[in-house]
C-alpha cells in the first residue's frame, strides 16, 4: 500500500478520525459549497444523531452557499429532527449557507466574532429553448419569494425590507447580523455555548 492510499483510508487519515470524534460529541461541520452530496451527508448525520438520542446537536457552518435545493434539504432536516440544533457561524455564512443557518431558532443561532454574513437573491443560469428559459426564470422568482419569506420570518424584518436587501449582495458583520435578527448571540469561546 502506498502513502497516498494510506492517507485516504478512514482508519489512518487523521481528518476521518477527528470527524468521528466530533460526531460522537454530536457536532457536525458544514464547510464549503452547498451541494447535493453535502446535503446527503448532513441529512444522514442529523438522522443518525436523532436516532442516537435527544441531546442537542451543534453545527458549525462556514459556507459561501451553493445549490438552493440542497440548502433547502439541510434547512428542512434541521427543523425536522427532534433534538435541539445549535448553529455556530464561522468564517463566512452566505447565500444558501445563510438559509441553512436560519433553520435554527434565533436563540440557537450563534456566531464567532469574525464571521461575515451575506443574503441575496438566488442566482441562476440556464440555456436552451425560450420556453425552458421562461420556466427556469419563473422558478427562480418563486425561490426568491420563498427565501425572502424565510428570512423575514426568521429575523422579524418586514418582508419589504428583506426584498430590498436581497436585491443585491447584502453583507453584514456579526454585530450587523445580530441587529438584523440573523444572529442570536456572538460568542468568543466554546464555554459560551
Amino acid at each position: 500500500m502506498n502513502a497516498k492510499q494510506d492517507e485516504s483510508s478512514p482508519l489512518t487519515n487523521p481528518f476521518f478520525r477527528m470527524a468521528d470524534r466530533l460526531f460522537e460529541a454530536r457536532t457536525l461541520l458544514i464547510h464549503g459549497e452547498v451541494t447535493s452530496l453535502l446535503a446527503q451527508q448532513v441529512t444522514a448525520q442529523l438522522l443518525a444523531l436523532e436516532a442516537d438520542g435527544d441531546d442537542p446537536i451543534t453545527v458549525f457552518i462556514h459556507s459561501e452557499g451553493g445549490h438552493v435545493e440542497a440548502g433547502d434539504s439541510i434547512h428542512d432536516m434541521i427543523r425536522f429532527v427532534k433534538p435541539q440544533v445549535r448553529m455556530v457561524g464561522t468564517g463566512w455564512v452566505a447565500s444558501a449557507g445563510t438559509h441553512i443557518y436560519l433553520a435554527a431558532p434565533k436563540e440557537d443561532r450563534l456566531c464567532l466574532p469574525n464571521t461575515r454574513f451575506m443574503i441575496h437573491q438566488p442566482l441562476g443560469g440556464v440555456g436552451g429553448r425560450a420556453s425552458d428559459i421562461r420556466i427556469e426564470a419563473e422558478e427562480i422568482v418563486k425561490a426568491r419569494e420563498r427565501l425572502n419569506r424565510t428570512i423575514s420570518e426568521a429575523t422579524g424584518q418586514p418582508l419589504e425590507k428583506v426584498e430590498q436587501d436581497t436585491d443585491r449582495n447584502y453583507w453584514m458583520s456579526p454585530e450587523e447580523a445580530l441587529e438584523y435578527g440573523i444572529v442570536g448571540r456572538i460568542v468568543a469561546s466554546s464555554s459560551e455555548l
